[in-house]
């Protein structure tokens, strides 16, 4: 049988998350921030203070990718890196009050796409679809 990309969970899951992405990105921006930035903030509202290896375990990325997205919101004024007093060595990256502020526009936006790619779902379907996808990469996490 031949591949089917319309019958590939892969190959929808990747289209799927481009497209939301994208209307994120579209959504975000005019608040200043790139879909990096928005997934390291989303981590730091949810726990200010980490160092920057415990956000590239938390959000699954290279090093380098979070080391430039650090860099780049430094230099935005979104965030500040501080020297941690148990250990000279290592940083804490710190939310600024700009960073704080953007959170209830952000989430809004992010909950606006949300919004848009389930439109068409009932409630029970989103809650399945969402398990469903949760469970999907459990799977690869352990693969």
């Amino acid at each position: 049988m031949a591949f089917q990309k319309e019958r590939s969970p892969g190959f929808l899951a990747n289209q799927m998350a481009r497209l939301f992405a994208k209307g994120l990105q579209q959504r975000i921006r005019p608040l200043g921030l790139a879909p990096a930035q928005f997934m390291t903030l989303l981590a730091l509202w949810d726990e200010d203070g980490q160092t920057q290896s415990e956000l590239v375990r938390r959000l699954d990325v290279e090093q380098a990718t979070m080391a430039n997205t650090l860099t780049r919101m430094e230099r935005d004024g979104l965030i500040e890196r501080r020297t941690r007093l148990d250990d000279g060595r290592s940083q804490s990256i710190h939310m600024t009050p700009k960073a704080i502020a953007l959170r209830d526009p952000a989430t809004q936006a992010a909950r606006a796409q949300n919004e848009t790619a389930l439109a068409d779902f009932t409630e029970q379907e989103r809650q399945v679809f969402v398990e469903l996808m949760r469970r999907a990469i459990a799977a690869m996490h352990r693969d």
